[in-house]
């Protein structure tokens, strides 16, 4: 199977889509139309070095990965999947039949837009630790302002947040050992973290009035790390928490290979995802972690049909009274979460254990839970059946993410 990703920001640089601007003349001038300035200027000549900026950056990769989605349609295989990084994702729902590149510029040119009011942040990214050692040295360190923005690669992550909290880390974690690198990176704010939540949330009210197509192909989402649903509010829901939440690309990745992609192709013009690929592929898969999957359905399955979205960003440590739940709150938690995990489960047992961690290491304790928790495993048929991809198709289909049809044809694809 083949899935084509999108690169975000970041990968911008003067030269971009020389080669494809003169074979794609309307797609450029419709840009144009909709920018009201040059983009093959913006891109090949650079001027006041604007691709610096995320107000101009954002569009112009926007428009040079629709470049390179266009010659891809006319020079290689139909994908099975769609992923981007990012600023990347708009490509990669924009290919899959989303919504019409105008749409999808103009979602862009905005969220850019918005993105760029956000000041006094910055990124960097840290190589060579694992994601548990970047936690523990920004906790250690009180690098409260300091958040995982990308969990890019095993031992790839970026960091977001103060300009000032991150000079500050800096110099501590490059005497952690193990520590490659720590590289600043090239965007304008602390993207991904908290403090981009006032963008997120204007950005969610434009959202509202676009409409969302169906996909024509699975498109992987950056919060999830798993295919976007059929429902169009939900795809409006994940790109408004996108901008204040981290990419999750180790996720998305390794969901695609458990779903029997073998093929990534990089569209753009960089190669910096496929080096993550690589290093994701190729590393070993981690063993399950049954208390974080807990702890996250807690919070997606039992708390946020409650109390909405909140619940997703919700501290796993603090107490559930910060959200102000009354006794009849806690009795239908308790209904939900004996629903969501087949096991009968009091209202005082949501009481007394009033945190999202305190809930989960309860609940792990039950020997009646501690099935429900794991990942549900395959039927004994699939179990038992040779292909791995083929086992994966078949379990997308159970689970309503393929359909039937699609299914099918990419069963036949790997004969």
């Amino acid at each position: 199977m083949r899935c084509y990703v999108f690169p975000g920001q970041g990968t911008q640089k003067k030269g971009m889509g020389r080669s494809l601007f003169g074979r794609f003349p309307d797609l450029r001038a419709r840009a144009d139309g909709m920018l009201g300035y040059s983009v093959e200027e913006l891109c090949l000549e650079n001027p006041e070095r604007r691709l610096s900026e995320t107000a101009y950056a954002q569009p112009a990769i926007y428009v040079v990965n629709a470049l390179h989605w266009s010659a891809a349609r006319e020079d290689l295989p139909p994908a099975d999947f769609f992923a981007g990084h990012s600023l990347g994702e708009y490509s990669a729902l924009f290919a899959a039949g989303a919504f019409d590149f105008e749409t999808g510029l103009a979602l862009v040119r905005r969220r850019a837009e918005l993105m760029s009011e956000v000041s006094g942040g910055a990124m960097a990214a840290v190589v060579g630790v694992s994601e548990q050692i970047v936690e523990e040295t920004l906790k250690r360190h009180d690098a409260t302002g300091v958040v995982i923005a990308n969990y890019n690669a095993p031992e790839q992550f970026v960091l977001s947040g103060g300009r000032e909290e991150l000079a500050r880390i800096r110099s501590v974690f490059e005497k952690v050992e193990g520590v490659r690198g720590f590289v600043p990176v090239r965007v304008s704010g602390p993207f991904h973290a908290p403090s981009m939540a006032p963008a997120a949330a204007r950005f969610r009210t434009l959202l509202a009035s676009v409409d969302v197509g169906e996909l024509r192909t699975p498109v992987i989402s950056n919060v999830t790390g798993r295919p976007f649903g059929p429902d169009a509010q939900e795809v409006r829901d994940l790109l408004a928490e996108q901008i204040a939440k981290p990419v999750r690309w180790t996720d998305c990745i390794r969901y695609l290979r458990d779903a029997g992609v073998s093929v990534f192709t990089e569209l753009g013009e960089s190669k910096v995802l496929t080096s993550l690929i690589d290093r994701i592929t190729t590393a070993p898969k981690p063993a399950p972690d049954l208390r974080r999957d807990l702890i996250e359905r807690i919070k997606r399955e039992i708390l946020q049909p409650e109390i909405g979205d909140e619940a997703l960003g919700f501290d796993e440590d603090a107490s559930f009274r910060q959200l102000g739940l009354n006794s009849i709150i806690y009795v239908r938690l308790a209904r939900r979460a004996g629903t969501v995990l087949g096991i009968p489960i009091k209202p005082d047992v949501i009481f007394q254990h009033r945190s999202c961690a305190a809930l989960a290491d309860y609940l792990l304790t039950r020997d009646d839970v501690t099935g429900a928790a794991a990942p549900e495993a395959a039927p004994a048929p699939l179990r038992e059946y040779q292909d791995e991809r083929v086992t994966a198709l078949l379990r997308d289909c159970a689970n309503g993410t393929l359909g039937v049809d699609r299914t099918i044809e990419a069963i036949r694809a790997l004969a």
